[in-house]
């Protein structure tokens, strides 16, 4: 099966065995070498990617034209996830830091299943919706700790900003 070793992935938590079966039918599997850009910043974002095997980097181009890595993302994480429901740039930069095995998931392909199948493209709505929450909240208080630093505040300064 597809995602054998990914079943503890936040993309496909819940799934029973005939819905992985489902969902597998709608992936594609693409290996990709050291040093190769999935996805670039500005780039029309159209997939979904989850990380069978290897490190990708996920990065953001500052003001002045560096580029800052903001996560490595390993096995069974997911990234490109907005892809699938909006419609844009790609706001960071996706490059290959180790050979991966990735299986993607196209915007047209995430469609077809939650008009064959509305209830399993729910429940892969809901964990899309889970991940992104998470690295929405993981992102403030990176912001936080940033301030208070830059503040010459202790990390554990329970003052209000």
């Amino acid at each position: 099966m597809v995602f054998d070793g990914l079943e503890k992935s936040p993309l496909l938590k819940g799934l029973d065995e005939g819905e992985l079966a489902l969902l597998g039918d709608c992936f594609k599997e693409r290996s990709m070498d050291e040093g190769t850009t999935v996805f670039i910043e500005n780039m029309p974002g159209e997939s979904l990617y989850l990380i069978q095997r290897g490190a990708v980097q996920i990065s953001k181009s500052t003001a002045e034209g560096e580029e800052r890595t903001l996560l490595i993302l390993g096995p069974e994480e997911v990234f490109g996830e907005l892809a699938l429901v909006l419609t844009g740039r790609r706001p960071v930069t996706a490059r290959i830091v180790e050979a991966a095995g990735l299986l993607q998931l196209t915007r047209k392909e995430f469609n077809r299943l939650c008009d064959r199948h509305p209830r399993l493209g729910m429940k892969l709505m809901r964990n899309i919706l889970r991940v992104f929450s998470e690295r929405v909240r993981a992102a403030e208080e990176d912001y936080h700790q940033m301030l208070r630093f830059a503040l010459g505040k202790s990390p554990h300064h329970a003052g209000g900003y």
